[in-house]
């Protein structure tokens, strides 16, 4: 082989020269012609792109170089191919850390011609980059040894694989790892005893794994699954930290720690027994008394758990935690179910636990009842299902910020391409209303045993969206029941005949196929329908989970799924009953936008009940706000303007709002502090600018 001087050898694809790129990164030498196998095509991978020009005669470490025999494709030849070989610096490569992810739950190797071994570039030089055979059940890939082409992840059927780059200065910090070419966390929340700690980020980026390890239910391995450390080399890890006294006390069992579980409708199952007998076992504190007239349970006390709804499990839930002795607290999205009056209640009663030797720890998506719970921050960031980093503690404004805005400056890095922006709905004024009117409904009343509903006449439009307000039991379903027909009012006139798309506030699956043959039985032409794909399936990200069994279908994913097939069914009016639980804010915001775009081009009105505040002033255009006696008489108000109703609603809850300047989210000012006041005395409860 003779060098060749000059520049490198000059291989076209019609678009690029490779030798214009090669010739400041890498020394090439032109060879004469080789005895070598067949030519393998596959595009060489590069910081700055893929060649498809070209093709991969082989490649092969050698000292800081990758070698790499090519040739040009015979359709982009000009003329006669000369081989050449290829010698890339290894530092690019070792630049950046790499994990390789596979999808338990799509992986299937004896359903495929294992296709990510057979084009593994690494594997074709005899090297074991990735190992699977017919009878495995899971595919293995060395992260050593991967190269990141990405050749695999387009040429897996069922889409398992993902190659995730990492910032370099995380490989030091990993805390936890369950198993090879599985979740991997960096670092861990650093909580502080007399103070509440809220932990906000997406769904599958840790913070429940992150729960278990504080609590001390889930021992860290540090990356280590294959051979875990033991406490002592744990302890040295974390030495000159905060975290290495918290370790310590836990394994003195100085520490008890109680979790309050994210999916709560789990409970029945569990614990069987009346609401006060499973409460009398429980009181450890002998404040039992207290934290249920906080959370409005005694009126429940001979209720049976599995009579319970959504959002009287959610308050039994958290007292049940609150009434135990313990020193870690940790509450796993405590708002779920809950209406706004309820989360804020919730928010006091949990706050009433800090004691100066408490840890309290709060995972929470509603950022508002967040910031009103919180001390300091920690934000999470990373890849769902692949890593998940942890920050530094932030103050509550900063953090929440941080987490929006994408970007955390504490480390440079930005995680997420757009911040997240709360612009509020442009509200028509009244007059604009009267003009484009369409559906009347008259007054009306119903009486079902001891509760009495009044409804105001009042008038819709369609390409409008109707927030419904008011504390849970005030008869906002029944009301939607009785505009669909399905509940004949005991007097009042005629309402207009209307077909009703219904996603009710429960999910519980009963199909047993997968989300493919749900969708395809349920709303057959719209899920292929290419504007429905656009509006709906794509920003919910459906495709990632279609193929996936319905039972196995975490509580967010069945969310977006319910939201999915309510919006697929053809009808007038689309009632959807609190779309955000179990979603994270992100999400939120995305299905928010979601039925805004649908309900816009498809011309059609829906009514919304929410109790994410934020989630409601965002997909409000009306509002409809109910007042009275929860369960025994109440009245809902003709529809008003989104300033006017939200300010009619807050007086009744006695809370004011304030709007954040940066990123517009709705804040709650703390009780009786001095912009509060401000505010109640001049009745502007709600800001639409600040």
């Amino acid at each position: 082989m003779r060098s060749h001087s000059g520049s490198a050898a000059q291989v076209t694809n019609g678009r690029h020269t490779l030798g214009s790129w090669l010739a400041s990164a890498a020394v090439v030498a032109r060879a004469s012609p080789m005895d070598t196998p067949p030519w393998h095509p596959s595009p060489i991978q590069t910081r700055t792109g893929i060649w498809t020009g070209i093709e991969t005669h082989w490649a092969r470490a050698h000292g800081r170089f990758l070698v790499m025999g090519v040739r040009p494709l015979q359709s982009v030849r000009s003329e006669p191919f000369q081989k050449s070989w290829i010698f890339l610096p290894r530092i690019m490569a070792d630049k950046l850390t790499r994990i390789a992810i596979v999808n338990h739950d799509k992986c299937k190797p004896k359903k495929c011609r294992q296709e990510c071994k057979k084009s593994c570039p690494v594997v074709r030089m005899g090297k074991l980059c990735i190992e699977v055979t017919p009878q495995c059940k899971i595919v293995w890939i060395s992260e050593t040894l991967c190269i990141g082409c990405g050749i695999c992840i387009k040429k897996c059927p069922f889409g398992a694989l993902s190659i995730v780059n990492l910032p370099s200065n995380l490989e030091k910090e990993t805390t936890h790892r369950y198993c090879a070419n599985a979740f991997k966390l960096h670092r861990l929340p650093i909580p502080r005893p007399g103070e509440v700690l809220g932990l906000v980020g997406t769904n599958g980026i840790g913070k429940s794994t992150a729960l278990k390890i504080l609590a001390g239910k889930q021992k860290p391995n540090l990356g280590k699954y294959d051979d875990p450390p033991d406490w002592q080399e744990i302890l040295t890890y974390f030495r000159g930290s905060e975290l290495q006294n918290y370790f310590t006390k836990i394994l003195e069992d100085d520490l008890k720690a109680i979790i309050k579980p994210q999916y709560v409708d789990q409970i029945p199952k569990a614990a069987k027994g009346t609401v006060g007998s499973i409460l009398d076992r429980k009181d450890e504190t002998k404040t039992q008394a207290i934290v249920c007239q906080q959370l409005d349970l005694t009126h429940l006390r001979e209720r049976n758990v599995e009579d319970l709804s959504g959002g009287e499990l959610q308050r039994f839930a958290c007292a049940v935690v609150c009434i135990q002795k313990a020193d870690i607290f940790m509450f796993d999205e405590p708002s779920s179910y809950l209406d706004v009056k309820q989360r804020l209640k919730a928010a006091i009663t949990i706050r009433s636990l800090i004691n100066p030797d408490r840890y309290i720890i709060v995972v929470e998506h509603d950022l508002s009842v967040l910031d009103y719970l919180s001390d300091f921050i920690c934000c999470l960031y990373g890849v769902p299902s692949a890593y998940g980093v942890v920050t530094m503690p932030f103050s509550v404004r900063e953090g929440i910020n941080i987490f929006l805005d994408g970007y955390v400056p504490t480390e440079n890095l930005r995680f997420r391409d757009a911040s997240l922006v709360f612009k509020v709905a442009e509200t028509a004024n009244e007059e604009e209303v009267k003009k484009m009117c369409m559906y009347k409904y008259p007054g009306m009343r119903k009486k079902m045993g001891e509760f009495e509903l009044a409804i105001v006449a009042g008038e819709f439009t369609d390409s409008e969206i109707m927030v419904m307000l008011g504390e849970n039991g005030t008869g906002k379903t029944t009301f939607i029941r009785m505009l669909a027909g399905r509940l004949k009012p005991d007097e009042g006139g005629e309402v207009p005949v209307l077909n009703v798309s219904y996603k009710p506030q429960k999910i519980s699956p009963k199909s047993t196929g997968s989300v493919r043959q749900l969708l395809h039985e349920k709303i057959r032409d719209a899920y292929t329908h290419p504007q429905f794909v656009t509006d709906v399936m794509k920003p919910l990200q459906i495709e990632n989970i279609i193929d996936q069994e319905v039972q196995t279908l975490s509580g967010g994913e069945l969310q977006r799924v319910a939201l999915a097939l309510c919006l697929g069914k053809p009808a007038d009016v689309y009632l959807i009953d609190e779309p955000s639980a179990y979603l994270d804010s992100e999400q939120r915001l995305m299905a928010a936008r979601v039925v805004k775009r649908f309900i816009l081009h498809a011309k059609k009105t829906a009514f919304v009940v929410e109790h994410d505040f934020i989630m409601a002033t965002y997909l409000a255009d009306r509002v409809i706000v109910f007042d009275g006696v929860p369960s025994k008489n109440t009245v809902a108000n003709s529809p008003q303007t989104l300033l006017a109703g939200m300010n009619k609603f807050l007086s009744q809850l006695e809370i004011t709002f304030r709007r954040d300047p940066n990123n517009y989210r709705p804040r709650i000012n703390k009780l009786n502090s001095i912009k509060d006041v401000e505010q109640k005395k001049s009745g502007n409860y709600f800001f639409l600018d600040d």
